[in-house]
């Protein structure tokens, strides 16, 4: 039997092809739409062409339909990879190829940026604005190691791992010399690592502190008062630049405020004024005299 539109038979009662005229009695012929003829008349005349190979399917051949398109058995196979469809579920593409379910997954499946190859369901990928590649495709544009679904660094169009980034592109601490991955501060256009930049005393962090450098040294406003600065030979305080009398006064081996320096009798500031030392004190120039 054909798909439904037409009969194929021997026939047993006196009937001429409709087309030929021919005797059918013991012949094989086709019945389509009421009418028997011949098989030579029913290929040459009724017969479906075959949507692939563009030949007519005669009646001994095993007929396949599909939204009116018509293929040989033979015929009906995936576009793509030449699989057979006979009986397998398939999909009718552009230029009427039908195409097998997994060429169809494969064609439509994103395409990876790495090997340009289809990601298909269940394959590993990473996504990163609005680009995809296989998990080991994704690799380190300096040393080619596989990413995957590490940490990295765009740059450009380049995606550095971790380290890489860190050799190549990151900032060196001036004190430990490794690279500052993140935070971080800078002084005097050195960068450092905020755990670096510390009290060279109480080894404190000096980050968003007040702190004093004295050479290659840093202290924090206790530690250089304590430690360093020198002291007030007046009020026997440490003599800073913080806060109040950032000027000193320096005589011999004796250090002052400025505000400290003054007479030992009527206590009139002497900063920048003529004084006189006797007996290890200081005085204005008129003191001595009422001595």
């Amino acid at each position: 039997a054909g798909p439904g539109s037409y009969t194929v038979g021997t026939m047993s009662e006196r009937f001429d092809c409709f087309y030929c005229r021919d005797p059918l009695h013991g012949k094989k012929y086709v019945q389509k739409e009421g009418r028997h003829c011949c098989v030579k008349c029913f290929d040459k005349i009724c017969a479906n062409t075959c949507i692939e190979c563009k030949k007519p399917i005669g009646a001994d051949s095993k007929e396949l339909h599909f939204k009116n398109r018509y293929w040989h058995d033979t015929c009906f196979r995936c576009f793509k990879c030449y699989t057979s469809l006979v009986n397998e579920p398939f999909m009718l593409r552009e230029n009427n190829k039908v195409w097998c379910s997994n060429c169809t997954a494969a064609a439509d499946a994103p395409r990876c940026k790495g090997c340009f190859k289809p990601i298909i369901a269940g394959d590993q990928n990473v996504e990163y604005k609005k680009m995809v590649w296989h998990k080991d495709c994704f690799t380190c544009s300096q040393c080619k190691q596989v990413i995957g679904s590490g940490s990295f660094f765009p740059k450009g169009d380049d995606f550095f791992c971790v380290s890489c980034h860190e050799h190549k592109f990151a900032k060196t601490c001036a004190k430990c010399k490794n690279p500052i991955t993140s935070g971080g501060l800078t002084y005097q256009e050195q960068p450092w690592h905020s755990e670096c930049f510390i009290c060279s005393n109480c080894k404190r962090q000096l980050g968003g502190k007040r702190f004093t450098a004295v050479e290659d040294d840093f202290y924090c406003v206790d530690c250089y008062k304590e430690c360093v600065a020198k002291k007030c030979a007046g009020c026997k305080n440490p003599i800073t630049g913080f806060g109040r009398g950032t000027s000193v006064v320096n005589y011999e081996d004796e250090s002052w405020h400025d505000y400290c320096f003054k007479c030992t009798k009527c206590a009139r500031g002497l900063a920048n004024k003529r004084f006189v030392c006797h007996n290890g004190k200081i005085y204005c120039a008129e003191c001595p005299k009422r001595l």
